[in-house]
């Protein structure tokens, strides 16, 4: 399992019957978590003492219960800065799980010691783009949500990359690749970590199960000659690591040879044990692989 086990101010502090109580720098917050289908005593006392808690509602969707946050707070996690916001559907402006994949990437360009560009698509606020522009990358940070992009700027600014070479794209991620590659534009990296359901600016739909392999073989002319990897995210219930490995052989391995890489996400809870927390799948070049240490799951071809 990949899991995110550097943080200092984010933590699980428990988990039971669909919920899970956590630590955001100082605010305790309760949300769901699908994984959790087990159920115990709740002895921790943050259960009763959380500053916020995220309840479901039998119509679908739900809603914050305590109002006892600020309207936002920064969390740090190495020499990235990130602003958290609640949002209105259970969501923070940060998946902490990712961190493992910060890490990851950074390491490998870093170690590739050259010019690098980088595709974020689906960015969100934009943790990935902080994180390979920390490393030394040009980052291209695509994603249909304005309000999220403007995030990801604040980020940037908290992050000091405000002059760092990332190029902010609010578009359908889908056209935006196509544009791209009419323009004869390459990347040595691409990230994807799409949504199970999305519309488009356009109202174009998005589905993962029917769209994604179509949008990976979109990709695979976008490498340059010299590309390191791709790593694409699911959160999705029901689409296994394996599954997303199975998409990136027959899109990209076919084609550009190389290795997959791929395992669940996970973040350590404070009893001991790990909660699993979607998973990752990355292609990695012959350089690439050459650019980490760690082969759990590695394989050549699936």
């Amino acid at each position: 399992m990949f899991i995110a086990d550097k943080w200092q101010q984010y933590r699980i502090i428990d988990t039971c019957s669909g919920e899970k109580v956590e630590d955001w720098n100082g605010y305790i917050l309760i949300r769901p978590d699908p994984q959790v289908i087990w159920s115990g005593a709740r002895t921790k006392p943050e259960w009763k003492s959380a500053h916020e808690r995220y309840a479901r509602s039998s119509n679908g969707g739900g809603a914050w219960e305590y109002s006892r946050l600020p309207e936002s707070w920064l969390l740090q996690y190495g020499d990235l800065t990130f602003r958290i916001r609640p949002t209105g559907f259970k969501h923070t402006g940060l998946f902490p799980e990712q961190a493992h994949n910060w890490d990851m990437c950074r390491k490998i360009i870093e170690g590739a010691d050259r010019s690098l560009s980088v595709l974020n698509l689906f960015a969100y606020t934009g943790g990935a783009t902080m994180a390979c522009a920390k490393a030394g990358a040009r980052v291209c940070h695509v994603d249909a949500a304005k309000g999220m992009v403007a995030w990801a700027k604040e980020n940037a600014a908290l992050c000091e990359l405000s002059d760092a070479h990332i190029r902010y794209i609010v578009d359908d991620c889908r056209k935006f690749v196509e544009r791209e590659i009419r323009r004869g534009v390459h990347y040595d990296a691409v990230i994807l970590d799409p949504p199970s359901f999305g519309r488009g600016p356009d109202g174009r739909i998005w589905r993962v199960e029917s769209d994604l392999f179509g949008l990976i073989q979109t990709i695979e002319p976008l490498l340059s000659d010299s590309p390191l990897f791709v790593l694409v995210n699911a959160y999705t219930t029901g689409l296994s690591p394996g599954v997303i490995a199975c998409v990136l052989d027959r899109a990209v391995r076919t084609k550009r040879n190389g290795y997959i890489l791929h395992d669940e996400l996970g973040l350590p809870v404070q009893d001991g044990y790990v909660l699993p927390c979607g998973s990752s799948t990355y292609w990695l070049s012959d350089e690439g692989r050459l650019l980490i240490e760690d082969d759990r799951g590695l394989a050549e071809g699936v």
